[in-house]
């Protein structure tokens, strides 16, 4: 019961797979690890984010967090952002919402939902920044254009951050993507937000 044989021989399964197909695999990943890519998602365990990209052990650089948020305060997604700027030198950052956010319609709610409440914060303060153009729709197309907002209003968040400040000031190539998840139909949708530098930035919050 504790040691959850379950998993473990999912893992021996994993392992010998991949043994099989790729002898060199495990021995690459030992020797470096050269993502191109960091990306901010959500923790919810629907979206797993190396297998929605195709992209393996080691090629994706991942934070994940309820409701996928930068918040200035939050120490661990600036490290997390930080190493891969400034050791990985990771070239784009994808902050990568999904509908159906269980954060976002948590914060949509009026209701109390213990500590997470004060984490929300930030996803209300989204909503009641949006709340004209959002009370004109549905319920489930509310919900749908909130988790939309939360992930540019991500992407404005990381372009903010000193770290990613600093790398367009020397002049080291970062792009910012927005991008959202359907997990009806397993499929990524571009919002078209896409950022490369303090000019590009202005230009979104303007926008936004």
């Amino acid at each position: 019961m504790k040691a959850l044989p379950t998993l473990f021989e999912n893992n021996k399964k994993w392992a010998s797979e991949i043994w099989e197909s790729n002898p060199e695999f495990f021995s690459r990943l030992v020797a470096q690890q050269a993502p191109e890519y960091l990306w901010i998602g959500c923790s919810d365990s629907r979206v797993p984010a190396n297998e929605i990209v195709g992209l393996l052990p080691g090629e994706l650089f991942v934070h994940r967090n309820v409701g996928n948020l930068v918040i200035h305060t939050d120490m661990n997604c600036l490290s997390v952002l930080q190493y891969a700027v400034d050791m990985l030198m990771i070239k784009h950052v994808i902050v990568c919402g999904h509908y159906g956010c269980g954060g976002i319609k948590a914060a949509m709610e009026d209701q109390p939902h213990g500590l997470v409440d004060n984490w929300l914060r930030n996803i209300r303060d989204i909503h009641h920044r949006h709340q004209e153009k959002l009370e004109i729709l549905s319920e489930p197309e509310r919900l749908r254009k909130l988790c939309e907002l939360n992930a540019i209003e991500q992407v404005i968040n990381v372009g903010n951050t000193t770290i990613i400040q600093d790398a367009w000031g020397r002049g080291q190539r970062i792009a910012i993507h927005g991008w959202i998840y359907d997990i009806a139909d397993g499929l990524l949708r571009d919002l078209n937000v896409c950022i490369t530098s303090r000019r590009e930035l202005d230009t979104l919050q303007k926008k936004i």
